[in-house]
């Protein structure tokens, strides 16, 4: 029986999206705000901060080329946590149930350093997470091959027990090639169904 499960943080316990920000930053106006993501902070730049570039680095850097976007671009920076709408609760209790049978879960995820340091300060259920590997902290994201390889080492997995969660197909499949059985998260209930049908959730 499968006996680790590794956990995504964003989209599959934090409702992450810039969008959130933006939007009332922009005031409503989505065709502006659009624009801006995709010029001026677009996601090949956000993955730099993923990968382990500083958030204040990469904003003065984005600055230099767009000042009269500064203001917009420091909101990147300072207001990272409105980019969260909130927490998917039914995934914090499937969490919940899985340490209840003595599961080990850890979470491989994309995020900056900075605001995991922050997220891990402010909810409660990161803390019970058995370990860590975190992009802006390797210097390594998903789906590059070499994070899942590097996590697999430092945290000791092996592929026959391991379950891996991610929102993304993309990552999905890159685990999976990496030889870690993995789900597609679509929600906590379709998610646990998945967990109990592996006979790591009681069913029902």
């Amino acid at each position: 029986m499968t006996a680790t499960v590794c956990f995504d943080i964003g989209g599959v316990f934090l409702d992450w999206d810039p969008r959130y920000l933006y939007r009332q930053l922009f005031d409503g106006d989505d065709e502006a705000m659009e624009s801006f993501l995709a010029e001026v902070c677009p996601p090949e730049w956000h993955a730099e901060m993923d990968r382990g570039r500083s958030i204040a680095e990469a904003c003065e850097e984005r600055k230099a080329l767009y000042p009269a976007a500064a203001s917009l671009i420091d909101a990147w920076r300072d207001r990272s946590e409105d980019m969260i709408r909130g927490v998917f609760d039914g995934t914090v209790e499937v969490l919940r149930e899985l340490k209840g049978t003595g599961a080990t879960c850890y979470a491989l995820s994309n995020m900056e350093r900075e605001n995991w340091e922050l997220r891990y300060r402010k909810y409660s259920f990161l803390k019970w997470f058995d370990g860590y590997f975190i992009s802006g902290c390797e210097g390594v994201m998903k789906p590059d091959p070499e994070f899942f390889r590097r996590a697999a080492h430092r945290l000791g997995l092996r592929s026959a027990d391991v379950v891996f969660v991610d929102d993304r197909p993309v990552n999905v499949e890159a685990a999976r090639v990496s030889g870690l059985p993995s789900v597609l998260f679509t929600g906590p209930e379709d998610l646990r169904r998945e967990l109990a049908g592996r006979g790591l959730l009681p069913e029902g």
